[in-house]
């Protein structure tokens, strides 16, 4: 399984809505997915392979709202997994489907040296924080949040990605962000978190060019053995 950029994607010429790998004689599919998604689709992805024999799975992760820029200009891809249900809407497809749930998390360095854990803690004077943009599906879920609590808060950068967030904190450029907890988990102690519990985004699944593999993939991402996968990462099921 291999990961290309997006702007190579839109060279893969496609055959029954998947491409052809010359080399190896392989069927691919391409999945455009969320950036937060990253980790367990790759895992996902690898489960999917292994029950799909002469079928690679290539993925394009970005900013849902960037991903779905690109299939609008013209990109390929097979399928698209979004971070929220809003993002999906204004794709345009038809029949998509919620297949997990991801709440929000407070990060901070490891040590947390500012003692930031709640909403309110990020509107103090003088802390460096990052969101992501406010297209970006955690991006705008921060918002909410952050409306909802009235906290004010003055970013020092919007990110395009929740992995920008995380980078950001990561290497002490901001005090604190918000991402998700799946990225907490992810970071396996680079960046420390407190759980937003009340605050979660719906994942999002579609078919992007009808075919048996992109339905059987989206179909997969249902099921209760990639149930399982997701919450071995953080996931929840669908509310």
């Amino acid at each position: 399984m291999r990961r290309v950029p997006a702007a190579v994607l839109a060279a893969i010429a496609f055959t029954g809505g998947c491409s052809s790998d010359s080399a190896s004689g392989a069927r691919t599919l391409t999945v455009f997915a969320a950036s937060s998604l990253t980790a367990v689709l790759t895992a996902e992805g690898r489960a999917f392979e292994t029950a799909h024999p002469g079928l690679q799975v290539r993925y394009s992760f970005a900013g849902s709202q960037a991903l779905v820029a690109q299939l609008k200009q013209g990109a390929p891809a097979d399928v698209l997994a979004t971070a929220d249900t809003a993002t999906m809407a204004s794709s345009g497809l038809a029949d998509s489907r919620v297949f997990a749930r991801n709440r929000l998390a407070i990060i901070t360095a490891p040590s947390n040296p500012e003692r930031v854990t709640t909403l309110s803690d990020l509107g103090r004077k003088g802390l460096r924080i990052v969101l992501a943009g406010p297209s970006v599906p955690v991006g705008k879920a921060a918002r909410e949040a952050l409306a909802d609590a009235g906290v004010t808060v003055e970013p020092v950068s919007l990110e395009q990605d929740v992995k920008g967030v995380v980078s950001k904190v990561r290497l002490g450029e901001a005090d604190a962000g918000i991402a998700y907890v799946t990225d907490v988990k992810a970071a396996r102690g680079a960046v420390a978190g407190t759980e937003l519990s009340q605050i979660s985004n719906s994942y999002a699944v579609a078919v992007v060019k009808d075919s048996d593999a992109a339905r059987a993939f989206t179909d997969f991402l249902l099921s209760a053995e990639s149930r399982s996968t997701l919450a071995s990462f953080g996931f929840l099921p669908p509310s």
